[in-house]
């Protein structure tokens, strides 16, 4: 039947109802989550803001100072706590025993939901147990993704860091590496370990850790500067986080040593760095992912119930790689800091 046919068939309903769909109609079209003046940013438009009750969420993280991964977390995060009528309460700390106070704190405050990063796992059990106590619901983000249900957590937003490891070793044996240093910046730190671990699996070089104080770029950059000296062998010099990797570029200089350079991690300033040649890759893992979904899911948890991964499954959020193939495209959404 064609919508001519269809419409004089449907000549005897009532105006009523006819009147009914119209409504209907013109309020979907002036909704906040759609609709032309919507679109146009119009005056009055929610421009897809939710209309549910606000929420307070605080998302705690062992973010370092000078770390910029974690603006591009706190930009996803922000951006879904727009969206959705959330206040966010962001604070961050790489003491552990300080982030589990942080966390103490936002159930004092009595939080209507928590995302927390795990990177030192066995610290946070004890106050991820009392937020549960205390009817809060957690999620986990970035780093914990062996420990996230242990500890009772409801959802987890990040990388397998071992799978992304093994990605990199592989990754690796492709160019042609022969001697590398795993540089972890954080020692202690489970993801960090595991990335380095996973490379160990996969790569059929050698492979040296080399510990440095992440807190101080100077004494970053005189560590690495000091062991490329040392041992001329090194031809790949593997970073676990963007700041880090730029501040090796100047100790490969320093040091007048011919190894490469790749990372883990993006940044505006690190996609540049691929575009010069002066990194040859990365693995990025989609902080502003991370963050985004992590609170999304809290609002979606206390106002329709879901579980992301239904509970049981993490949701992966990398690896990728990254490199002089691709970069362009990832390169202007680095560049509003987002990637």
């Amino acid at each position: 039947m064609d919508r001519s046919s269809h419409v004089r068939s449907r000549r005897s309903a009532p105006l009523a109802a006819l009147a009914a769909v119209a409504a209907l109609i013109l309020a979907g079209c002036s909704s906040g989550s759609g609709g032309k003046k919507a679109e146009e940013g119009g005056d009055g438009a929610a421009a897809g803001k939710a209309g549910t009750p606000a929420m307070t969420v605080a998302l705690v993280t062992h973010q370092a100072p000078g770390d910029t991964f974690w603006d591009i977390v706190h930009k996803g995060a922000q951006a879904a706590a727009d969206k959705d009528n959330i206040k966010l309460v962001y604070s961050a700390d790489p003491n552990a025993g300080t982030q589990a106070n942080l966390v103490q704190n936002a159930i004092d405050q009595k939080v209507d939901g928590i995302a927390i990063t795990l990177a030192k796992p066995d610290a946070m059990k004890a106050v991820a147990g009392k937020a549960e106590a205390a009817g809060i619901p957690v999620v986990g983000l970035n780093s914990g993704l062996s420990d996230w249900k242990n500890l009772g957590l409801m959802s987890f937003f990040g990388q397998d860091e071992s799978v992304a490891g093994e990605a990199f070793g592989k990754k690796l044996n492709e160019v042609g590496a022969k001697n590398t240093i795993c540089v972890i910046q954080e020692q202690g730190n489970v993801g960090l370990t595991q990335r380095c671990d996973g490379l160990k699996k996969t790569f059929r070089g050698t492979t040296q850790t080399l510990y440095v104080n992440g807190t101080d770029m100077p004494s970053v950059k005189s560590t690495i500067t000091a062991k490329l000296k040392q041992d001329g062998a090194v031809d790949y010099v593997v970073a676990l986080g963007a700041p880090y990797a730029l501040t090796a570029v100047q100790s490969v200089a320093d040091a007048g040593s011919k190894a490469k350079i790749a990372t883990f991690d993006l940044n505006k300033q690190l996609t540049g760095a691929i575009s010069k040649g002066d990194i040859q890759f990365a693995v990025d893992q989609q902080p502003y992912l991370q963050g985004y979904l992590a609170v999304d899911s809290l609002w979606l948890y206390k106002n329709n119930g879901n579980y992301s991964g239904g509970g049981e499954q993490p949701v992966l959020t990398g690896p990728a790689f990254v490199d002089k193939s691709n970069v362009d495209k990832v390169a202007a959404f680095a560049a509003k800091g987002t990637r």
